[in-house]
């Protein structure tokens, strides 16, 4: 929900008149550059997380992000020059570049191969939520007394989420796969347990624990450390293949238009659209919840339907969206606003169910576990990269060319279908330990198998959690395996 927040928080402070006096009304062009330079304290996020990600764990990057969050709120909401804002947004950035890079590996290590998908979904939700939120929150002190009340209380908000989400995940366990990572197998099978509610020497829990640690000990056997020349490695690994293809999910999501509509969309609809700000800011919250309803229902299909066929027809139908969004504003009658505004909710259908939510999920899924952090810390960096270019083009983008800028997304999306439909992989119903199953036939064997049939042949190697466990040995203790009474011999 922070992230959501933080993200849809300035879309509404630039239409506020009071904020607007304070920094002197600036261009569009530096409007557009107090917004996106947070993306690139984001950026700096991801870079730190990749080296502190492994060292400190999930749990305490995510502790270390909301603190730094903070302090980036209070430099925002005391600012009074657009030096100390753009200071403060960076320094903000940085710490949600941590959270949005730590938080998706934490959700993928932790849920099962059959949940895994949902996880995810479900935290985008709450970054949708967060973005409503911000809506409503910019719209309801746009009636309260007091100019710069209207701006800095929504900013500092920041801080009493970033608070409720330290004290929340100060509850929640460490990620697994970190204690095993460090050989402290014991840990991450405790953590195992109650995370899959099974008793410490379930089978289930022995089987889990031991086909991360046969992971992590092939990988750790390779090297000590990543090299620059790992990164490029072909044959069964295909380590840059992989980190490509997260890295382009991320891209895809932003190039795609969503930052467009999501973080300028009172903007959007006061200068495209001609609407007045309190109507801007009621439509965007209202846009919001109805995204947050798709977001939701694709916790339904992500997982049976897949990711790849959601990629699909998603960006096919976000083109077609981003078409007629443009359409309707060339032709400018009443009529053809209202179509081209019908047009933004049905893009958000689209989107909901696709690229909102798959980016986060495939980035983390799909790399190895040797490159489990620095895997998502890339594709989280080219999302805020990628971010950052949309967000500054945006404002004077669409003051120079107005409705063709809508239809440059149309193009983009357009590109994606093909690109998807080529070289992404399905990762569903899948663990990551299978997933590297599907790699190594595709590519370091017989390179005329599909992805299909790799898939099919690592699912039917599957063994089951008795068969596993009896294979891991825990300090000794493989003889106290505890089955369910009908199991038992």
């Amino acid at each position: 929900m922070l992230f959501g927040y933080d993200q849809g928080l300035f879309g509404g402070i630039l239409t506020n008149e009071a904020f607007l006096d304070q920094f002197n009304h600036a261009s569009p062009t530096l409007q557009g550059q107090i917004v996106a330079l947070y993306n690139v304290g984001c950026m700096l996020g991801c870079v730190v997380n990749m080296k502190t990600g492994d060292i400190l764990g999930r749990k305490r990057s995510i502790l270390l992000g909301c603190s730094i969050v903070i302090v980036g709120a209070v430099i925002q909401t005391a600012s009074y020059g657009v030096a100390q804002m753009i200071s403060g947004r960076v320094f903000g950035g940085i710490g949600t570049g941590i959270l949005t890079t730590s938080i998706p590996i934490w959700q993928v290590e932790t849920a099962s191969a059959k949940h895994r998908g949902a996880a995810i979904v479900f935290q985008l939700v709450a970054v949708i939520f967060g973005g409503a939120l911000a809506s409503w929150m910019n719209y309801g002190f746009t009636f309260l007394p007091g100019p710069e009340v209207g701006w800095r209380f929504p900013i500092a908000f920041q801080v009493f989420v970033a608070v409720i989400t330290i004290s929340l995940v100060s509850l929640l366990p460490e990620s697994p796969r970190w204690p095993i990572q460090r050989d402290r197998t014991e840990e991450a099978a405790v953590v195992i347990s109650r995370l899959r509610a099974k008793q410490r020497y379930d089978p289930v829990v022995l089987a889990e624990v031991s086909m991360v640690s046969e992971a992590v000990n092939a990988e750790r056997a390779q090297q000590t450390g990543i090299t620059f020349r790992e990164v490029f490695q072909g044959g069964s690994k295909q380590t840059l293949r992989r980190l490509l293809r997260g890295m382009g999910t991320q891209f895809m999501q932003q190039t795609g238009g969503t930052n467009v509509v999501a973080t300028y969309m009172p903007v959007v609809l006061t200068q495209s659209f001609n609407m007045s700000a309190r109507l801007a800011l009621v439509l965007s919250a209202t846009v919001s919840h109805w995204l947050m309803i798709w977001a939701a229902l694709c916790s339904l299909v992500i997982d049976s339907v897949g990711r790849r066929r959601l990629m699909l027809w998603g960006t096919f139908a976000m083109s077609i969206c981003f078409a007629l969004i443009a359409c309707g504003l060339a032709v400018d009658s009443a009529a053809s606003l209202i179509t081209a505004i019908a047009f933004i909710y049905l893009y958000y259908i689209a989107y909901g169910l696709s690229l909102l939510s798959i980016p986060f999920l495939y980035a983390a899924e799909f790399n190895s576990q040797r490159f489990q952090n620095l895997g998502p810390s890339l594709a989280t960096l080219t999302n805020w990269t990628t971010c950052y270019i949309v967000v500054s083009v945006t404002p004077p983008g669409i003051a120079s060319i107005g409705w063709k800028y809508y239809m440059i997304y149309a193009i983009t999306n357009a590109a994606f279908v093909p690109l998807v439909y080529f070289f992404y992989p399905e990762t569903a119903r899948l663990s990551l330990e299978e997933i590297n199953d599907v790699i190594a036939p595709k590519h370091g064997g017989d390179h005329s198998i599909s992805y299909k049939q790799a898939t099919k042949d690592a699912v039917a190697a599957r063994v089951s959690p008795e068969e596993e466990a009896v294979k891991f040995k825990l300090d000794g203790d493989v003889d106290r395996i505890e089955f369910a009474p009908e199991e038992k011999s």
